[in-house]
């Protein structure tokens, strides 16, 4: 393993790649820490503590998982790349559903090159607007107390200036985040945007496990909050579990054998070749995960909400759908993973591109005739590997919750030892893999795999 790594820094390119992309994370890490000039800092801390098992809370822990983002310190990066995540997704979904849109993404390079730059132009809109609404939670505070540093205060309010500036400082932020993205994309190892997710979950690992070593106690069952040794070792395996069943999941293909057919040219006999169309398992990635959780955060939100104002069955709604070991939040959990599974496969594999491209290129799946039933036989296998991805996909989202109700861990830890960020962190880190392998088989090395 050593030898491998000499050898990826001995290649002048590669080695000029990796370097690029540990620069721009590391210039995302220290935008990070820096916070908005308004910002009382210490209070904002001290009331994020203190929300860490509410509502807007889990809400903000989740953003900062699935977006690179702190919500929880109002920082110039604070927003993370969420406003461009939101209008890549929205862009994605416009171009199965809007036939200008679905038009570009089929003109190849020039239309994808348009759709970016919508793109880019939406994620300012979203941002600008993303950015009042956290303005005014900052403004508004809690405890009847901003989360303005009183320097800033004319008369109990922010002036107009300092809003317009915060806004602006925050958008600037985010922009800056998708331009950094972009450029290890073009000139670093690649994967952008994946790579700055994966920065902001890793970077917050450390600290969940020293939380673990803090609350350590040798003892069997020890009180609540307190990791004994059992509790170790069913984190431990936990993780190898996740790490090794996302390999194995990323990995997971359906090989569906195809043969092309043969035409004559000359004296010399080309195609009939056998050959296989390779069907992705997990062909959704966390996508339903992000939405799953997403989604669930608004009825929690919103029953907490009633259940402080009116109490009686407000407080057993909130019970349903708070994280932990409410089997009707689990239940709708999974529920949810399950439809946006076939959701978002059924968006971006499209069965009749895929019948006709077959045609088109003069190959045919052996048994079924081209066209039609070519289409509805791959559809039939996507609809099983699907319901098996998602499958997958809800155990791994749902085991955290359930470990943390069942030993009392508490959520923040157990989500980074199992579960979606681990997911999310081995995904990125195994595509990662395969472009630095990519590079050295290129050159004739063996790759970081073999």
């Amino acid at each position: 393993m050593w030898e491998k790594l000499r050898v990826m820094f001995t290649i002048p390119e590669l080695r000029q790649k990796i370097l690029l992309t540990m620069l721009f994370l590391a210039i995302y890490r220290v935008g990070f820490q820096i916070p908005l000039p308004i910002v009382d800092v210490e209070f904002m801390k001290s009331s994020a503590q203190a929300q860490q098992g509410s509502g807007l809370g889990s809400f903000f822990n989740q953003a900062a998982v699935f977006t690179a983002s702190n919500l929880t310190m109002g920082t110039i990066f604070g927003l993370g790349i969420m406003p461009y995540i939101s209008a890549s997704i929205i862009f994605q979904l416009l171009g199965s559903v809007w036939g200008p849109l679905e038009q570009l993404q089929k003109e190849g390079e020039s239309g994808r090159k348009k759709i970016n730059e919508y793109t880019r132009y939406a994620t300012v809109v979203i941002c600008i607007g993303q950015s009042w609404g956290y303005l005014a939670y900052i403004i508004h505070g809690t405890g009847n107390r901003s989360f303005v540093s009183a320097d800033f205060l004319v008369n109990g309010n922010l002036p107009l200036f300092w809003q317009f500036l915060s806004v602006m400082v925050m958008t600037t932020g985010t922009i800056f985040l998708m331009w950094l993205g972009e450029q290890i994309d073009e000139f670093g190892i690649g994967n952008g945007i994946s790579l700055l997710i994966m920065a902001g979950i890793l970077a917050r690992m450390p600290n969940a496990f020293l939380d673990m070593i803090r609350n350590s106690s040798l003892e069997l069952g020890g009180s609540v909050g307190k990791f004994g040794p059992e509790k170790w070792i069913v984190m431990g395996i936990l993780f190898v579990s996740v790490v090794a069943g996302v390999v194995y999941m990323t990995q997971g293909q359906r090989r569906i054998p195809t043969q092309s057919a043969k035409h004559v040219r000359g004296r010399r006999v080309f195609g009939g070749t056998r050959q296989y169309l390779p069907l992705r398992v997990n062909h959704a990635g966390v996508m339903p995960i992000i939405f799953a959780s997403s989604l669930l955060l608004f009825p929690n939100l919103l029953f907490r909400q009633m259940a402080t104002s009116y109490g009686g069955f407000w407080d057993s709604l909130n019970d349903a759908f708070t994280r932990g070991t409410s089997y009707i939040y689990n239940i709708s959990y999974v529920a949810l993973i399950f439809f946006f599974c076939y959701f978002w496969t059924a968006i971006m594999f499209n069965p009749k591109d895929v019948s006709d491209n077959l045609k088109d290129f003069g190959t045919f799946i052996p048994g079924y005739r081209p066209g039609k039933r070519t289409e509805d036989y791959l559809e039939r296998v996507m609809v099983r590997i699907t319901y098996v991805g998602a499958a997958f996909l809800a155990v791994v989202a749902i085991v955290p919750t359930l470990v943390s109700g069942a030993l009392e861990i508490p959520f923040t830890i157990s989500q980074f030892y199992g579960g979606t960020t681990l997911l999310i962190a081995v995904s990125v880190a195994f595509d990662l893999v395969q472009k630095i392998d990519s590079h050295l088989v290129m050159r004739n090395y063996k790759g970081l795999l073999e």
